[in-house]
């Protein structure tokens, strides 16, 4: 999951769409790849209690994965968890030889356990992303439907570019995510509209709508299809993990 504007819905459809795709019998790990913490918040686990986060998998070669990958209240779903200290992983990997490719490194030894693995990406463009995208067979961008969100697509998508022709040759964009969107208001309707035209089939026909459950859900530390099973956002979520399983 990525897009380097904050407040997207990155997090929210990281544990969405893992929990849904979960739901349909498939084992998900989750990797929070960002220096905040809120996909672990999101899950109920308080990081900064955490003796040890992705940033020690990264950076100390002692740490095995699977002492650090923790069961989450979602049957089949595992979290691999970050707090504030994978902020400095961004600068103490620039000395590393073959930096971008660490988290693919560290995730491999337990790559064949799970269906799927969502990293949940930081807002910046900086190596910690850079290194989720090595990783990753495929992206997935969650669009806000606001015009100032669609300028900053291009730019992602330059770097994605880069990203296949120098580290990860099967690098592909899964997805364009609509987030946010209001029915009510026709400025949403007019960026989906642009977002369609612009990338045709790569949008995927599953929209989140705005609701005041998804922030209910981060306070309850469950996903929305655990916390308002029948709600909007829930069948939203689980519509979109049927479109990323025929992807």
């Amino acid at each position: 999951m990525c897009n380097q504007k904050g407040g997207v819905g990155k997090t929210t459809s990281t544990i969405n769409l893992g929990a849904a795709l979960a739901e349909y019998g498939r084992r998900v790990l989750l990797v929070d790849f960002d220096p905040q913490g809120a996909l672990s918040v999101g899950l109920g686990i308080q990081p900064h209690e955490l003796d040890q986060t992705v940033y020690n998998v990264i950076m100390e070669r002692s740490v095995e994965i699977e002492g650090v990958v923790r069961k989450t209240r979602v049957e089949n779903v595992d979290l691999l968890p970050s707090n504030i200290d994978l902020s400095a992983a961004e600068v103490q990997l620039v000395a590393e030889v073959g930096r971008e490719h660490t988290l693919l490194r560290v995730l491999r030894p337990v790559m064949d356990q799970y269906d799927y693995v969502l990293v949940d990406c930081q807002p910046s463009l900086g190596l910690l992303t850079v290194n989720a995208l090595t990783a990753a067979d495929g992206v997935i961008i969650p669009l806000e439907c606001e015009f100032f969100s669609l300028r900053g697509v291009a730019l992602l998508i330059d770097t994605i570019e880069k990203v296949r022709e120098r580290l990860n040759p099967k690098l592909d964009i899964t997805g364009i995510l609509a987030t946010m969107f209001d029915p009510r208001t026709l400025h949403s309707k007019e960026v989906m509209a642009r977002v369609v035209e612009a990338f045709g089939d790569t949008v995927f026909d599953t929209v989140i709508n705005r609701t005041v459950r998804f922030p209910e859900t981060t306070v309850a530390g469950e996903p929305i299809t655990r916390w308002a099973p029948r709600s909007a956002g829930a069948a939203a979520y689980r519509q979109l993990a049927r479109e990323v399983i025929a992807r």
